[in-house]
């Protein structure tokens, strides 16, 4: 007889668009080792990082009492203190935020922390049903399926404006969001560098997105994981400035440690004190490693200028390589246009003329061991399905030059015969 599941499990083990990414990345790894990754947000290997945490591994095993300490101690489930003291000085000096370790809390993952956040200020609520609204999909396939009730999204479309035939740029459209945010909203959500897009707001947009969220007296939640301080990978020069009221995510997956899952919540006190106890009913604790290995590092520039001086050059360099190829490839046999390429691991590639679905195409590439994110997983919390989300792919650059090559180049050839 088969199992009936709650309404919130039916919820969370559904199929969902985070866990075939996931499901397709893990079986790329082990069955289909041919496979040519061109999806996920997988960080590369870059040789500088690598023997960073190599040396930090190194001084650690070297010192046999903090490797005891790391291996054997929970930590408060709000992060190890001393972590936060060093995370919130680091803030403090190299971003001019107004911070102190009340306002840190660590969490097992920027994932797990979204979902925490979510959840703490969306659903059911004593004033009724709250939501959570995006202002400008596409947005990060990974927060999708993370409500534990019904349209726990809402979202709005953006503006794109055409920079050329194969070019586009996406804003903020702040008339339909002002009629958006309606008073079961409980905050607005945004990631910037924009996953998957790599859109990057301008300084007048995020006044804009502030202003509003002051003004209706909700959280505006910052997804950094890709911006500044650490890895830093944006090239308008862009810096979110926190500040009361706000929330902000900082991961250290994309600095070269998706393994060890910490994130760090820039927030409020009463926000960090929630978080914190959501968190020992969820983990008890944090995984220590990541802590670990970053807080000697935190006392002085070592990750801004690793990010600005490595990272970040290695990103652009991918994304130039890559946009080549594309360009090349595609040429004039179909009408395409790219996001700007402002920051982030991706490019988000626009085919206006294609005759199938992007997921069809997906299915497609995946038959000739190409991976890619369709996009319509992107446009969640929307009233009415999006044709110009199922037109368009995720493509991310992240792997060696010559399967980069390989992969783009069939993407070319099936993105045409799927055109004609």
């Amino acid at each position: 007889m088969p199992m009936t599941f709650s309404r919130i499990g039916q919820l969370l083990s559904g199929p969902s668009g985070i866990q075939e990414l996931m499901d397709d990345l893990g079986a790329a790894m082990t069955s289909h080792p041919d496979m040519r990754m061109l999806g996920g947000g997988q960080p590369a290997a870059i040789p500088e990082v690598q023997a960073l945490w190599r040396k930090r591994m190194h001084a650690l095993v070297e010192d046999g009492p903090a490797l005891d300490r790391m291996l054997l101690n929970y930590d408060p489930p709000s992060g190890n203190p001393h972590f936060r003291e060093a995370f919130a000085a680091f803030l403090k000096r190299e971003c001019g935020w107004d911070v102190t370790r009340e306002n840190i809390c660590v969490l097992p993952s920027s994932q797990a922390a979204f979902f925490l956040l979510f959840n703490l200020l969306a659903g059911d609520s004593p004033s009724g049903k709250k939501r959570i609204l995006c202002p400008l999909v596409p947005e990060y396939i990974g927060y999708a399926n993370q409500g534990l009730s019904e349209e726990h999204f809402a979202a709005c479309l953006p503006q794109i404006e055409e920079h050329g035939p194969h070019e586009i740029k996406y804003r903020v459209d702040f008339e339909a969001l002002r009629k958006a945010i309606t008073p079961d909203i409980a905050a607005m959500a945004v990631s910037c560098p924009t996953n998957p897009t790599g859109n990057v707001l301008t300084q007048g947009e995020f006044d804009g997105l502030r202003d509003l969220a002051r003004k209706h007296g909700i959280p505006l939640i910052v997804d950094n994981a890709y911006g500044h301080p650490f890895p830093d990978v944006l090239y308008t020069g862009f810096h979110p400035h926190w500040e009361e009221g706000m929330i902000f995510s900082i991961s250290m997956s994309k600095v070269g440690l998706p393994g060890v899952r910490n994130a760090m919540i820039v927030a409020s006190k009463e926000i960090v004190k929630a978080l914190s106890n959501m968190n020992a009913i969820l983990a008890l604790a944090n995984p220590n490693l990541g802590q670990t290995l970053l807080t000697p590092l935190l006392a002085d520039d070592t990750l801004p200028r690793l990010s600005r001086e490595v990272i970040r050059p290695f990103y652009k360099a991918r994304s130039d390589f890559a946009a080549e190829v594309l360009t090349n490839s595609l040429g004039d046999r179909t009408r395409w246009a790219l996001h700007a390429r402002e920051g982030a691991f991706f490019l988000w590639l626009w085919l206006k003329d294609l005759r199938i679905t992007s997921a069809e195409l997906y299915q497609r590439l995946k038959e000739r061991s190409v991976l890619v994110i369709p996009g319509h997983y992107f446009s969640f919390g929307l009233e009415q399905p999006w044709a110009h989300a199922a037109q368009c792919l995720r493509i991310t650059f992240s792997q060696p030059h010559d399967i980069v090559q390989e992969g783009l180049e069939i993407l070319a050839e099936e993105a045409v015969k799927a055109s004609q």
